[in-house]
C-alpha cells in the first residue's frame, strides 16, 4: 500500500454541516402561513353557517314574529309548544316514504357503480345519464314533473302507449302523492350515491380482482368479499346522508304540492310557522328540535355501525 493510499485510508470524510437553525420570524411565518389561506373558507364558514345557527337558537327563546324589531324572552315555552303539540310531529310519518325511498336509492345506486366499474359497452354513456339528474336545478325538477304527474300528463300518455288508460290523481292522495314524490327523490339523488360509490370501488386496487379471477372467483363473490368491504366507510356516510336527508326533505314537496294532500314535511311545516304564521320564534326552536334529532340519529349509527378502518391487502 503506497504512502498516499494510507493517507486516503486514514482521512476522515468531514460531516456536512448542520444546518442553522430557523429564525425566530421565519418560524412564525410557517406556522401562520396556513392560517392565511384558511381565513377565506373560514370567515364564510363562521358567516353563513355558525352564526345563523346561533342567532337561530337566540331567536327559539323569544316570540319574535320575524318583523317586529322588539325581542320578548320567553325561555322554554316554545320548545314546550313543540313537544306538547302532537300535530307538529305527525308529518314526520311523511319521512318514512323517503327513507324507503333513500333505502332503494342507494341499493340501485350500488348496482349501478358496481356494474358500470367493469369493462361494460357505453359505460361513460350511463355514467353520465346517471349523474346527469342530480346537476338539473330542484326548482325546475319540481316543476317539470309536476307536469310529468298531473292528470293527462306525461305519464299518463305514456301509460296509454302501452294501453293502460288510468284516471288515477297521483297528487290527489296522500299515499300516491306521496309515494310519488319519493320517486322523485330517487331520481334526482341516484347520481350523486352512484358517484361516490363509484369513486370508492375504483379507488379498490385493481390486483385484488386479478387474484380473485385467478383464483375462479365470480362477480358476485367480488362483491362480497372485496367491494363491499372496501367501500363501507363511504357506504356509511351514504347512509347517514340518506337519511337526515329523508328527516329535512323540503325542495321537491314544497314545489309540486306546497305540502298539501298529506305531503307537508317538518321543514314546511316550519317554513310555514316563520313566514305564513309569523311565529319565527316558535319556527327556530322546532328548527333546533329538527337539528338535534338529526345529530342524534347520527350519533347513534355511528355507535352502531363504526368505521372501522378496512384493509383488504
Amino acid at each position: 500500500m503506497t504512502e498516499t493510499t494510507e493517507k486516503a485510508a486514514v482521512e476522515v470524510t468531514p460531516a456536512a454541516p448542520a444546518p442553522a437553525p430557523a429564525s425566530r420570524k421565519t418560524r412564525t411565518w410557517r406556522g401562520v402561513t396556513p392560517w392565511l389561506f384558511l381565513i377565506a373558507p373560514l370567515a364564510l364558514l363562521v358567516t353563513f353557517t355558525y352564526a345563523p345557527i346561533v342567532n337561530m337558537i337566540a331567536y327559539s327563546f323569544t316570540d319574535w314574529d320575524g318583523v317586529s324589531p322588539v325581542l320578548h324572552y320567553t325561555g322554554t315555552e316554545n320548545y314546550q309548544e313543540v313537544f306538547t303539540r302532537p300535530d307538529l310531529f305527525e308529518v314526520f310519518w311523511v319521512s318514512g316514504y323517503y327513507l324507503a325511498a333513500s333505502a332503494v336509492q342507494i341499493v340501485l345506486a350500488l348496482y349501478f357503480a358496481t356494474v358500470l366499474s367493469f369493462n361494460v359497452r357505453f359505460r361513460n354513456f350511463f355514467k353520465g345519464v346517471l349523474f346527469f339528474p342530480y346537476l338539473i336545478n330542484g326548482v325546475a325538477i319540481g316543476f317539470v314533473f309536476l307536469y310529468f304527474f298531473q292528470d293527462g300528463g306525461t305519464l299518463d300518455s305514456v301509460l296509454s302507449l302501452f294501453g293502460v288508460h288510468t284516471d288515477h290523481a297521483w297528487l290527489g292522495t296522500p299515499a300516491s302523492a306521496n309515494t310519488s314524490l319519493a320517486g322523485v327523490s330517487v331520481w334526482r339523488y341516484l347520481g350523486l350515491n352512484f358517484v361516490l360509490f363509484l369513486g370508492a370501488i375504483q379507488s379498490i386496487p385493481g390486483e385484488l380482482y386479478e387474484a380473485a379471477e385467478l383464483d375462479g372467483a365470480g362477480r358476485r363473490h367480488q362483491f362480497r368479499y372485496i367491494i363491499a368491504p372496501g367501500i363501507k366507510p363511504v357506504l356509511t356516510l351514504t347512509v347517514i346522508l340518506s337519511i337526515s336527508g329523508s328527516l329535512s326533505v323540503f325542495e321537491i314537496p314544497y314545489i309540486m304540492t306546497g305540502g298539501a294532500t298529506g305531503t307537508e314535511t317538518f321543514v314546511i311545516q316550519t317554513v310555514n310557522l316563520a313566514f305564513r304564521f309569523n311565529k319565527t320564534g316558535l319556527a327556530s326552536a322546532a328548527a333546533v328540535v329538527l337539528l338535534l334529532i338529526i345529530l342524534l340519529v347520527t350519533w347513534v349509527q355511528r355507535r352502531l355501525v363504526p368505521d372501522d378502518k378496512v384493509d383488504l391487502v
